[in-house]
């Protein structure tokens, strides 16, 4: 397991139980009333860090490498139903953006979503989470064809943005992103978005536009990050925890602005820290934002969307 900054002592504390509880096994001392104090002890200090993160905590558990990311998320959803689909039938198969056909139970569901690496070959191999024009055409041809099927879209969300390169640019990364955010609004299927790691900038809203958008609860969601904020604003990265502050990116912010529409509930710590309970809160979020959604005619749900989006950032 991996530690952030923060979490160190907690370290300490699980240090001290694994040592005590080698000692218990490897002499006739009886440590169990020592075992639980320091299981007390790390219970009360993990709840005592986990209430009170700032929002660049937050940023940090978003980025935690030992994280879920969007495979893990969709092979615990729909084990070996899932069929990846790839290629944009224009320019190539962009590996950082994936999606196929995958059931949650008896319900089939188009899943979109960016996919990081877990090591320096694969982050590469995955270009870092960062799609290029290709990957969100990949994402719209595979919108349209659950459209046809009239299967809703599930798009789950994790990247550090679009790939800023020259060559993204020259190919219209921009384009593809408006591309995206206008068929999004008007698609005649439901769309469920979560995010469950960094939803950063244009690169995130590419397949972020939904009838339920929802937020894991140590996730971020922001039109920069705090560390390109901090640099544009006070020339330097230092500055950046000011900066996550200020942005307003967490999920409780971007509930109460009535950006998203609910907060996925973590286990203490973060998903990392107990996969398959995070993994079924995602579950049973789409699901039921799903048996909201599914009885809504088309019209009816392009309607409630667009006035959706619409109504955002309206102050009386």
């Amino acid at each position: 397991m991996e530690y952030l900054e923060f979490e160190l002592p907690i370290k300490e504390l699980e240090d001290q139980l694994s040592k005590c509880q080698v000692i218990g096994k490897e002499s006739d001392v009886d440590v169990t009333q020592t075992c639980e104090q320091i299981e007390k002890k790390l219970l009360a200090t993990k709840k005592d860090i986990y209430k009170n993160l700032t929002a660049w905590q937050r940023v940090q558990l978003s980025r935690h490498p030992n994280r879920p990311y969007t495979l893990d998320h969709i092979k615990a959803l729909c084990g070996d139903s899932f069929l990846e689909l790839h290629g944009d039938r224009n320019v190539k198969d962009d590996k950082a953006m994936i999606g196929g056909l995958g059931k949650i139970g008896n319900q089939s569901y188009m899943f979109i979503g960016q996919q990081k690496g877990y090591n320096t070959k694969t982050r590469q191999y995955r270009n870092f989470g960062m799609s290029n024009p290709e990957g969100y055409r990949k994402a719209l041809r595979l919108m349209k064809s659950a459209e046809k099927f009239k299967i809703p879209v599930v798009t789950l969300i994790d990247t550090p943005g679009a790939y800023p390169g020259l060559e993204a640019e020259e190919r219209g990364q921009g384009e593809a992103i408006a591309r995206n955010i206008l068929e999004m609004t008007r698609l005649k299927v439901p769309i469920i978005c979560v995010i469950i790691g960094e939803g950063a900038s244009g690169g995130a809203l590419g397949i972020g536009v939904g009838d339920r958008v929802l937020m894991m609860e140590n996730t971020w969601y922001s039109v920069i990050s705090p560390e390109s904020c901090s640099s544009i604003l006070w020339r330097s990265w230092e500055y950046k925890e000011q900066a996550a502050e200020a942005l307003k990116l967490t999920a409780p912010d971007m509930k109460k602005m009535k950006l998203v529409d609910d907060i996925i509930k973590e286990p203490l710590g973060g998903a990392h820290t107990n996969r398959e309970e995070a993994f079924l809160s995602v579950k049973k979020a789409i699901e039921k934002s799903y048996a909201e959604l599914k009885n809504l005619s088309p019209k009816e749900l392009v309607k409630k969307r667009m006035d959706k989006y619409a109504d955002m950032g309206v102050y009386k």
